[in-house]
């Protein structure tokens, strides 16, 4: 009994798993949340301009982009702030618990949010959910990647970004309904419900968000702990049975091949999971570089995801139209999490990120040169958030491969959080820049910053196909 409760053997039991072997249900549990965390990031897209016209005296839809940058920046803040305190407590107290607090966080910043009456509030609002948005992500994203099947991870993380996808897609379309002018369709939406009569649509999202987040909580009781985490406690005989579980639903569809040899694991981690990473130079190095990947590719992502429709008023399309461009992009958001499911283990994660960058570009063009022409507007939002977007899973599962389990969140945290604040320093130097570019050169900026991020990634460390404990021991 001894042997078999070893700690190595548990692990290469766990490997051996060539299929996702925990309930599916457990997929969507988690997903709920991550629907819910996409839908607070993109639902400031189309909403933003509502807000910021009845909390801030003096802004117009026409100047609304100036107030988004500090509201952004100080999000990204806390988003920061939330993955680099929160997200180690997960490699010190579990993933299961912390996912909860997570979630509880992010509801409360949204519910905070749906009352606030001025921009500082607001701004304080976004804070809080931002702590509670950045560790979630990095917790999820370490969470799929220590119970996915080896061959699997990046296409379970995929999996998960379907439900991110249609969080984003409701976040933006929510808002065109709740916070645009009505509008003949396609420049909008002739249902949509806001004017003078109804300005407080962007209350009501952030409170639809705030419920999204109790669902969350509630489905997220039903999950395991990982095992290779209550290795790392020590925790043998709760992991060994948690992998029986799965060995048990794996093998009623297959039979299950021998466990390769042992691999040294670490029972119980010798330091906090801060100096396992600076304490080492490969996990330093690997860290750099992620970081520089993440901020940069984040200075793009967020200047569309968040950013696009008030860039495009400032480029004197009108609100509902440019709500609507963005809208629809969201399409392309849901085709290329569909696409990284089913393609995304076919490479390196590091080499779909350049054809990612290239997909971004195409349609910065596309959008640049539509010229108020709404099917060519259409098209290139749908292209650049396939792009931009493809990146992203492909990136998550990287990240939490590059580190060891017993510091793999604080890994992620370090890299994809303070990586953020690419985002916010992105839409401060190019939203000024919008007015005196033009809609061609202004599109080609923002996707420029993915290319120089990917580019950076191919120095990185290979993972696809590889145990956790070879890749990042």
């Amino acid at each position: 009994m001894a042997s078999e409760l070893s700690p190595r053997l548990v692990v290469a039991r766990l490997d051996r798993i060539p299929i996702w072997s925990l309930p599916y249900l457990f997929v969507w549990v988690i997903g709920v949340g991550f629907l819910f965390t996409f839908y607070d990031i993109f639902d400031i897209n189309v909403s933003f301009i509502q807000t910021c016209t009845q909390i801030v005296s003096h802004c117009t839809p026409e100047n609304a982009s100036q107030f988004l940058g500090v509201p952004l920046l100080v999000n990204l803040i806390g988003y920061v702030v939330g993955t680099l305190i929160l997200s180690p407590l997960a490699d010190r107290f579990g993933r299961r618990d912390m996912l909860l607090v997570t979630m509880a966080i992010t509801g409360l910043g949204s519910l905070f949010t749906a009352f606030t009456g001025d921009l500082t509030a607001f701004t304080a609002a976004r804070f809080v959910t931002g702590i509670g948005v950045g560790a979630d992500l990095a917790i999820v994203n370490t969470y799929i990647n220590e119970v996915a099947p080896r061959s699997g991870r990046a296409r379970y993380t995929a999996l998960i970004f379907i439900m991110s996808s249609l969080g984003a897609f409701f976040g933006i379309w929510v808002g065109l309904v709740l916070t645009t002018a009505p509008t003949p369709f396609p420049l909008g939406l002739p249902f949509a419900v806001a004017g003078p009569g109804f300005s407080i649509g962007w209350r009501i999202m952030y409170l639809i968000g705030a419920l999204l987040a109790l669902v969350g909580i509630l489905l997220r009781l039903q999950i395991p702990e990982s095992p290779r985490w209550l290795i790392t406690q020590g925790r043998v005989e709760d992991a060994d049975g948690v992998v029986r579980a799965m060995e048990e639903r794996a093998g009623r569809s297959r039979s299950l091949p021998s466990p390769e040899p042992d691999l040294e694991v670490e029972v119980a981690a010798p330091r906090i999971s801060y100096a396992e990473i600076f304490g080492d130079p490969r996990y330093v190095r690997r860290m750099a570089l992620l970081l520089a990947v993440w901020f940069i590719g984040y200075m793009t992502v967020y200047a569309y995801a968040v950013g696009l429709t008030v860039a495009l008023v400032t480029l004197s399309y009108p609100p509902p139209e440019a709500g609507m461009i963005a809208a629809v992009g969201t399409l392309g958001f849901i085709l290329c999490a569909v696409f990284a499911y089913l393609w995304g283990e076919r490479l390196e994660r590091k080499r779909w990120l350049p054809i990612s960058a290239a997909i971004t570009v195409v349609g910065a063009v596309i959008l640049g040169l539509a010229a108020h022409n709404l099917a060519v507007a259409f098209i290139g939002s749908i292209v650049i958030f396939f792009g931009f977007n493809f990146w992203v899973p492909m990136t998550y599962s990287w990240s939490t491969e590059n580190f060891p389990t017993r510091a793999r969140t604080t890994g992620f945290a370090l890299v994809d959080g303070v990586g953020h604040l690419g985002g916010g320093v992105g839409q401060l130097v190019v939203a000024p820049l919008i007015p005196l570019l033009g809609p061609l050169a202004s599109m080609l900026l923002i996707a420029a910053f993915i290319v120089i991020s990917s580019v950076i990634a191919q120095f990185g460390t290979p993972t696809r196909d590889q145990r956790l404990d070879v890749v990042s021991p």
